[in-house]
């Protein structure tokens, strides 16, 4: 991980891009001294995987009835 300026950022951008892909790197651009952004390789994320959790979550019958303590609030 090293630090750069803005300007440089953007006077080498397809440079530091190249380089944290091919290194998995990161850049941290920062503004008067200051880290305001950082560059890091895109992490392709797996697809998601429907049914995990099928049979393992139950409602019970009444999930959605209103408490009668609750009802105060609603008048």
């Amino acid at each position: 991980m090293h630090y750069v300026n803005i300007h440089d950022a953007k006077t080498n951008l397809s440079k530091y891009i190249e380089e944290v892909s091919q290194y998995n790197d990161k850049i941290i651009i920062c503004k008067n001294g200051k880290p305001m952004a950082e560059l890091s390789a895109y992490q392709k994320k797996s697809p998601r995987q429907f049914g995990l959790l099928k049979g393992k979550i139950h409602m019970h019958a009444d999930f959605d009835e209103l408490p009668d303590e609750f009802m105060e609030y609603f008048q």
